[in-house]
């Protein structure tokens, strides 16, 4: 692949995964909980790998070309998030707090439910990606380069989310009252994705 193209697309994907979102809230959300930050990005990324996969497939291209179908998937993400944000605003928890989650794969679990379902991601594979991807000449087969451009957002989302969660955890760790006014407003931003998704979706039909 043309190197030019690679650190344009970089330069273009760390923006948008530097853009706070559903992503970003989760994260914090169990930085500040006490959760295992790593085992939630891991989930984040699986769950960017399965983009990667359908979008290597093509089957990206079938999912956006299928009202019913996005439709579907959009409805199930913002659901979820709904549900997680209205948790975590019932119970804002600070640093200090066990984490009966930490001990078991849930946080890896609700990472890789919030990314999967998250329709953002796919648009993002093929409204952005796409423009990467170089059709002629001597270059990698279309459906590699796609993979492989997978394969970097899959590594920015990882050092961008661990950074932020990790952030979050020891700057706020001495400030209970700060972290609970953080992790209320993650869940906030939760509720306000997963709604503007689903009007947005609705709006459409």
């Amino acid at each position: 692949m043309d190197s030019g193209l690679l650190f344009s697309f970089l330069a273009v994907d760390l923006l948008l995964v530097c853009v706070p979102g559903a992503d970003w809230a989760y994260v914090i959300a169990t930085g500040l909980r006490g959760g295992p930050v790593a085992r939630a990005v891991a989930g984040l990324v699986c769950g960017y790998a399965l983009h990667t996969v359908l979008a290597t497939a093509g089957l990206a291209v079938l999912v956006a070309g299928s009202p019913g179908l996005l439709t579907a998937v959009t409805v199930a993400g913002a659901g979820y998030l709904l549900w997680l944000g209205c948790n975590v605003l019932r119970h804002p928890a600070t640093p200090s707090a066990a984490d009966p989650a930490a001990a078991d794969a849930r946080p890896f679990l609700r990472g890789a439910v919030i990314s999967g379902l998250n329709p953002k991601g796919l648009l993002l594979y093929l409204s952005v990606l796409p423009q990467f991807l170089t059709l002629r000449g001597p270059h990698l087969p279309v459906p590699a380069q796609t993979a492989a451009l997978g394969l970097l957002h899959m590594a920015c989302c990882a050092a961008v989310y661990l950074t932020v969660g990790t952030l979050a955890r020891a700057l706020l760790a001495a400030r209970p009252s700060a972290a609970r006014a953080v992790t209320r407003t993650s869940g906030a931003a939760m509720l306000g994705i997963g709604a503007f998704l689903l009007a947005e979706r609705l709006t459409t039909l």
